[in-house]
């Protein structure tokens, strides 16, 4: 397998911070920077941010976990498709379905069901629209039928992953998605979590590659603070939040080769508190971890 260490960022960038950042992911050799969309924090839009990145770096793979439910899905597609070929082909995409904590649920503007519901409904629109031939659908969208998208992405087909732990999650990743892209688990409930992916992709007539399954992995350079442990304990399943979180670099490599050891070839890590200084971080991140990546 592949193996893939990308940088995933948390908290306010301004453009000379979000610059160190991509040049930092650049010279050390990373495969990729992510960004998270959440609309109700102080981080910048991804995909705005990720068009900037490109600008900036024509090496860097561009990705994002992003919301999908709330989102007009042509100008969704157009947006993605347009990244995508302006960069190349370096557009990676997971979508989620967001927070279901307060004011960033209201933000979403579609609530528990219905936002899976959108998923499931505008997912298969998208992979109709980048494909450039005119739109046939019915449901919510049917207005759409006859849409053409221009420009089409570089990548054909451009991916799109899918996040989430829940059994419905699970078997929405298998049927519809192209890879998958959890955080806050145990290698044994990722292993588990692929083998139930793998199971609804095969009762679909589909499959997807080995080389598509990923980890978030957030890390700490010190003790979990009580806010944090707060924070992740809503949505860690029952777990301890300390059991899910490496304390230390050390720590970091030891989950990344646990996670390897139960099929998973593509991380994002990312600190869970924004650096003093980006480069500084990334380069002690690569000396712990960039040696994993082939």
């Amino acid at each position: 397998m592949k193996v893939r260490i990308g940088i995933g960022t948390g908290g306010a960038l301004d453009a000379d911070a979000l610059v160190a950042v991509v040049d930092a992911i650049d010279d050390l050799g990373f495969d990729s920077l992510w960004l998270s969309e959440v609309l109700t924090a102080p981080v910048p839009d991804p995909l705005v941010a990720l068009a900037f990145a490109a600008a900036h770096s024509s090496r860097v793979k561009l990705g994002t976990t992003m919301l999908l439910p709330g989102r007009n899905p042509v100008r969704l597609a157009k947006e993605c498709a347009t990244l995508d070929a302006l960069s190349n082909g370096r557009l990676l995409l997971t979508f989620v379905p967001g927070l279901g904590q307060e004011p960033e649920r209201a933000a979403i503007g579609l609530r528990g069901a219905n936002r899976n519901a959108a998923i499931e409904e505008v997912l298969p629109l998208l992979r109709q629209l980048w494909t450039g031939v005119p739109v046939s659908h019915h449901g919510q969208y049917a207005d759409f039928d006859g849409v053409t998208l221009s420009p089409v992405p570089h990548q054909q087909p451009l991916e799109a992953w899918l996040g989430g732990m829940t059994p419905a999650a699970l078997d929405r990743c298998g049927r519809l998605g192209d890879g998958w892209l959890p955080s806050l688990c145990t290698p044994d409930e990722a292993a588990n979590g692929k083998k139930v992916i793998d199971e609804a992709a095969a009762r679909v007539g589909r499959s997807i590659s080995d080389e598509h399954f990923g980890i978030s992995l957030g890390y700490s350079r010190g003790p979990l603070s009580e806010r944090a442990a707060m924070t992740m304990a809503a949505r860690s399943r029952g777990h301890d939040p300390h059991d899910l979180v490496p304390v230390g670099l050390g720590a970091l490599r030891e989950y990344i080769l646990r996670f390897l050891e139960v099929g998973f070839s593509k991380f994002v890590v990312r600190p869970l508190a924004p650096p003093a200084s980006w480069r500084s971080e990334l380069e002690e991140v690569a000396e712990a971890v960039i040696d994993l990546q082939t």
